[in-house]
């Protein structure tokens, strides 16, 4: 026997969403066993196909006539008749009898996927929008347009069903045409969009409606970073609030991190400052083809520091501080030099990046010959995100090799590699490329 424990459907329900809608009672059987006989009852092959099988439902459970003597072990019939055989006769031969038991479910019975459904006509259950990402406390979701009649129930389902949210926004369609970060509306829980998110063992702090996050491009951050060796120095052309820029610095890496967005640049700041690493992140808001044109000559005139290492924590340096006291210093140690080359750009603005290669042109032509010579034997790796409509893999290579090329001015040859990231549409992928930056175009003087 299989037991309908669905929910009630509950069509043209409307906001405030009434919890009290959701209640099923499903009259059922329940042997009575021993506490004894439990074991061999679990371990009985008859039993095994009777005995109840519900999720987030025990199927053994205190007699309530007798809370201190026998055990109920709860079956999935309702009469006797849609018992099998096999299980009955077992059950006349070892239960103290049989009798009925009704199970009551509710609404916090239910996952947040059942009850959406049991609210939407039936057109619209199937791909029901139960699915949502986390930026910390908020939930953010992005409704298509059939389902917005429902948005407030959906969102305080969503609500109620997650522990760890506090607020559900949906994502509007609108995007801020200049800093690129998605509008959205309340649909339940607190209006607090200060949030902080941690990613690759950093903490966020940010206003997630004044700034772009992504949480589902977490691989994506750690793949780069992974590339990227300690010593390095990083450009990060549109660094956001620092989901590439911190981790790398965490890493050993010193940062030159750039967002024309105010918002962004000042919690890029306060991450840096509160992950410890603002010693080697060095924060500027300005338009990225001014960023990528100045990055290489601000460097060279004021280094980083060299690399000395991983970041350590604070009980680490406490202890590396406790030691120094009765250790005696050094007259002839070796002052290392400083970091003043860029080893890396990162471009993650996918939708207008490759617009912004242009700005590679030239970066070299007004510095010293000398200068450049000295401290570029190779030059910098540059990894530019971008959209394609192509979903063919050679296509969308084709594509994007075709708009980097024009924007350059050059071919790309040398360390060549194309990432997909992410499929964002049906007709619409997500991809980063890599190359190293061609000297002609480096040093171009037109």
């Amino acid at each position: 026997m299989c037991l309908d424990a669905s929910p009630p459907f509950i069509v043209g329900l409307t906001a405030p969403l009434d919890k009290t809608l959701f209640r099923k009672s499903i009259p059922i059987l329940a042997a009575r066993f021993p506490a004894t006989k439990l074991g061999s009852v679990r371990k009985s092959e008859p039993m095994r196909r009777s005995v109840i099988d519900l999720p987030r439902v025990r199927s053994v459970i205190p007699d309530p006539s007798d809370p201190t003597g026998d055990k109920l072990v709860l079956l999935k019939a309702s009469s006797e008749v849609d018992l099998p055989t096999q299980t009955l006769e077992f059950l006349t031969t070892e239960a103290n009898g049989l009798v009925p038991y009704t199970l009551e479910l509710n609404y916090d019975y239910w996952t947040a996927d059942e009850i959406i459904q049991s609210i939407l006509p039936e057109e619209l259950r199937e791909g029901s929008p139960t699915g949502f990402a986390m930026t910390g406390h908020i939930a953010h979701i992005n409704l298509k347009d059939e389902y917005l009649p429902y948005k407030s129930l959906i969102g305080q389902i969503i609500l109620d069903k997650n522990p760890q949210v506090r607020t559900v926004v949906n994502k509007l369609d609108s995007i801020d045409t200049q800093f690129r970060f998605f509008k959205m509306e309340l649909l339940a829980g607190e209006p607090d969009y200060i949030v902080e998110h941690h990613e690759a063992d950093c903490r966020f702090t940010f206003d997630f409606t004044q700034v772009y996050w992504n949480s589902r491009l977490h691989t994506e951050h750690e793949r780069l970073v992974q590339i990227f060796n300690p010593e390095d120095v990083i450009a990060d052309v549109f660094a956001g609030v620092g989901p590439f820029a911190l981790p790398a610095a965490r890493k050993g890496c010193a940062v030159l991190a750039n967002d024309l967005n105010p918002q962004s640049a000042k919690y890029l700041s306060l991450n840096a400052e509160n992950n410890r690493v603002a010693d080697v992140v060095r924060v500027s808001c300005e338009d990225g083809r001014s960023f990528i044109q100045e990055a290489a000559t601000r460097l060279i005139a004021n280094e980083f520091p060299a690399y000395s290492g991983p970041k350590k924590s604070k009980n680490q340096e406490n202890q590396e501080r406790r030691k120094q006291r009765f250790v005696k210093p050094q007259a002839d140690d070796v002052l290392l030099p400083g970091r003043n080359k860029i080893s890396h750009f990162v471009m993650n603005l996918p939708d207008s990046a490759i617009q912004f290669l242009d700005a590679f042109r030239g970066i070299f032509s007004h510095l010293s010959r000398q200068d450049v010579d000295r401290i570029y034997a190779t030059m910098p790796m540059v990894h530019c995100h971008c959209f394609t409509r192509e979903i063919e893999p050679e296509n969308a290579k084709a594509d994007i090799l075709k708009r980097v090329e024009e924007k350059l001015g050059h071919p790309v040859t040398e360390d060549f590699s194309l990432h997909l990231v992410r499929s964002v549409a049906p007709n619409k992928d997500m991809y980063c490329i890599s190359f190293r930056l061609p000297a002609k175009v480096a040093f171009n003087s037109e």
